[in-house]
């Protein structure tokens, strides 16, 4: 069954709403007519004056505007964030942005973090006349919340894909496939940008004999499904695009082999289920962009599949995560070149011990080296470094976090979170009753919670059903 809607190929100039003109006041960007070219070849670009047929993309993702850490805000993290981005946009001479989802730590994000997506947007675009940019929600994202502002965005050249884009119950290919252009307005690419998809999504893709595998174990029939679906939007590209013109593929997923953060990201896959393959992205795509894993990474053997993995850690135990961008580098239908940018740190994580949980009488030195704080009063964004204690401790030490916040209430650090493990000497059922609900994860208390009424940890499947209850509840938030 073919669910996309084939067309006509349209011709090799981009639409006039997507290419930038002298803009009026403030930067903001109108529209105009493309001259064709001729004989529907492509013509060549030219960059400082030199002719070219590349194009340059700067892939992002992962951003999670309005996340907290412990209860403490990231405005000031991610502030640093995007000044850098857009300073790298200009010096790097950027075409297009690809920002795969997750732009949002959650479907009702404060006001403040829409803002400064927004505001981005604006700069992003003064900063760099005829930058295009093209995001897809994730699962952190209201689909119809990243979509809603679609015809205004339009106007600044952003291509905003919440869900896969549907007309008269089939992909509507219109809206899927984003035309990208050089400076000249000549078509150099078409990204395909599959969202984070939902069940909902994959409705008519795929089989239910998809599940069935008689010389092995079952299929997931939602995994199988993903992999149908990308194969439909790769053929319905191949069938847009023109000699030498390249296609990027977009996702949100957990892709096998995969290497992910255990706390920050909220597993919502079957144990196993619903991974994909790396074959599931049609071999002859330039460049696959991927979000949803926090850890940046290639994708098995391929350099030409990426996650750009999260600009800043967005746990403690992502604090050793080597954070980037990614830049890459199209020549006519192929990526030339793909290079890791990496994001400067502007707060520091620390987990002291270095070396793993110690005695109170060892841990209080060590804070009490740490250095003065030079502006207790905050003139300017908070940049102190967020601190993660490691103690070891015995139910005989009732004082130990009043020692601890002594020892750092003047020093240069935030303290988040005292890690603390038992000497066994002590009650271990003390050590968790006064855990305040910001220093854990709710799949840390679920497994407090079975641990205490039915002993050691729950299964996989009830697992993995917790996460789909609480993706639900956060959908619905």
């Amino acid at each position: 069954m073919q669910h996309l809607r084939q067309e006509e190929p349209p011709a090799d100039v981009v639409p006039a709403a997507r290419v930038e003109t002298a803009g009026a006041a403030g930067g903001v960007r109108g529209s105009a007519a493309i001259r064709p070219t001729r004989g529907g070849t492509l013509a060549r670009g030219r960059r400082g004056g030199v002719e070219r047929n590349t194009m340059r993309l700067l892939h992002t993702s992962d951003w999670h505007l309005g996340h907290t850490l412990h209860e403490a805000s990231r405005e000031d993290e991610h502030a640093a964030f995007l000044e850098w981005l857009l300073a790298t946009i200009g010096e790097r001479d950027v075409d297009a942005l690809i920002v795969t989802g997750d732009v949002f730590d959650s479907s009702n994000p404060p006001a403040s973090a829409q803002r400064s997506w927004y505001r981005f947007l604006v700069a992003a675009g003064q900063r760099r006349p005829g930058l295009q940019v093209v995001a897809i929600a994730g699962n952190h994202d209201s689909a119809a919340r990243l979509e809603a502002p679609r015809e205004v965005l339009a106007a600044l050249d952003v291509t905003v894909v919440g869900e896969l884009p549907r007309i008269d119950g089939r992909v509507d290919p219109d809206r899927l496939l984003v035309p990208l252009a050089d400076r000249d307005g000549v078509r150099r690419a078409w990204v395909a940008a599959v969202p984070y998809l939902r069940p909902s999504d994959l409705t008519g893709f795929g089989t239910e004999a998809d599940g069935e595998d008689e010389d092995g174990p079952a299929v997931d029939p939602g995994a199988s499904r993903i992999t149908a679906a990308y194969a439909e939007v790769a053929a319905l590209a191949k069938s847009r695009r023109r000699d030498g013109e390249a296609i990027i593929l977009t996702g949100h997923l957990f892709a096998a082999g995969g290497l992910l953060s255990e706390k920050s990201e909220r597993k919502i896959q079957k144990g196993n289920l619903e991974v994909v393959s790396s074959d599931s992205f049609d071999g002859d795509a330039a460049y696959v962009a991927l979000g949803h894993l926090h850890l940046a990474q290639r994708v098995g053997d391929r350099d030409n599949v990426r996650y750009a993995g999260s600009p800043i850690p967005l746990s403690l135990d992502e604090a050793g995560y080597p954070h980037q961008v990614v830049l890459v580098e199209l020549e006519g239908a192929r990526a030339k070149s793909v290079e890791t940018i990496r994001v400067p740190k502007s707060v520091e994580i620390l987990r002291l011990p270095e070396s793993g949980p110690a005695r109170l009488a060892e841990v209080l030195p060590i804070l009490r080296d740490l250095p003065a704080d030079e502006d207790p009063e905050r003139r300017g964004p908070d940049r102190r470094a967020f601190l993660e204690v490691r103690l070891l401790v015995e139910a005989t030490e009732p004082s130990w976090r009043s020692e601890i916040e002594s020892a750092v209430a003047e020093k240069s650090v935030r303290l988040l979170r005292v890690d603390r493990a038992s000497t066994g000497t002590g009650d271990a059922a003390h050590e968790q009753t006064d855990l305040s609900l910001a220093e854990v994860t709710p799949e840390e208390v679920f497994r407090m919670k079975y641990a205490r009424e039915h002993g050691g940890e729950p299964w996989p499947e009830l697992l993995a059903a917790f996460h789909e209850l609480l993706a639900e509840a956060e959908a619905e938030r």
